[in-house]
């Protein structure tokens, strides 16, 4: 896994957005709507062309929308959804990839992940997995919100097929770089951060605000240039207006200086030891 003129390479090779769309929360408010599907259709249109969904956002009415928003535009993305894990037994995976397809307007996903982990065994996960990408209506399988423990688990269950993990993590939330994201870079397995500006909860004085104001940008802006200076991290921060996105796109031509990440670690510490993995 290598990061590329703002891309990030899966283990097989492919090369997806290393800054990309989320979409929780989006569709669930009718007056929103024009204006998210409006955000998504610029954000392909500057390059964010890896966009993330899930059945679980708003019980399917995510999927619907951004099925409208990608009329004629589907073959610009890497679709991303995932699986409740209450559904990830083989038939269950089956049935919801499918309901997500209709809901999508598409034919196949570019990649599925297991939301998190469940109770059926990562076993019988796989093997859905792997009949859905037989057949053509998945194109690479993933999990969320795994530790390496469950990675390792993942992999005795006949998982090495893992084409990413889709995590929590930002500058506020870093536990995983102790030793899931080495884990991940050993096996060229690229990380998916999701919420990678903490949900907006970052502190408002910090020297995140610092460098803000000395750059001329804002405190989202370097929050989310750390994340995407990482070479194994891709991003997938959720934008619900066109002025949203295109401040997001901005943060992946800012490129922080040495001392300025010094500064971010110095207040915004690395874990010096295992810290479970946090999750939203």
């Amino acid at each position: 896994m290598t990061r590329d003129d703002g891309f990030v390479t899966l283990p097989d090779g492919e090369r997806i957005a290393r800054l990309g769309q989320g979409t929780w929360q989006m569709g669930e408010r009718p007056e929103h709507r024009n204006a998210e599907i409006d955000a998504l259709r610029i954000g392909i249109e500057l390059g964010m062309t890896l966009i993330d969904t899930a059945e679980m956002y708003g019980e399917g009415a995510t999927e619907t929308l951004l099925g409208e928003a990608l009329a004629g535009l589907r073959e610009q993305v890497f679709l991303v959804s995932k699986v409740y894990p209450h559904n990830a037994s083989r038939d269950g995976v089956v049935a919801s990839c499918e309901a997500s397809l209709k809901r999508l307007k598409t034919d196949r996903l570019d990649l599925y992940l297991l939301h998190w982990r469940g109770g059926i065994p990562l076993e019988e996960t796989v093997e859905a997995f792997e009949s859905l990408r037989r057949d053509g209506k998945i194109r690479h399988w993933g999990v969320s919100n795994f530790d390496v423990d469950d990675m390792e688990e993942l992999i005795e269950a006949g998982g090495q097929a893992c084409a990413t993990n889709q995590i929590l993590y930002n500058v506020a939330r870093r536990g995983c770089e102790f030793d899931l994201l080495p884990w991940m870079k050993a096996r060229r397995m690229p990380a998916m951060a999701y919420s990678p500006i903490d949900h907006m909860r970052l502190p408002k004085r910090s020297v995140l605000d610092e460098i803000a104001r000395a750059r001329g940008l804002s405190v989202v802006q370097v929050a989310l240039a750390w994340v995407l200076a990482r070479d194994e991290v891709c991003a997938i921060p959720k934008a619900g207006s066109v002025e949203h996105v295109r401040a997001n796109r901005r943060s992946l031509d800012v490129v922080l200086t040495g001392q300025e990440l010094a500064a971010i670690d110095s207040a915004f510490k690395p874990p010096r030891r295992k810290v479970s993995l946090e999750m939203l």
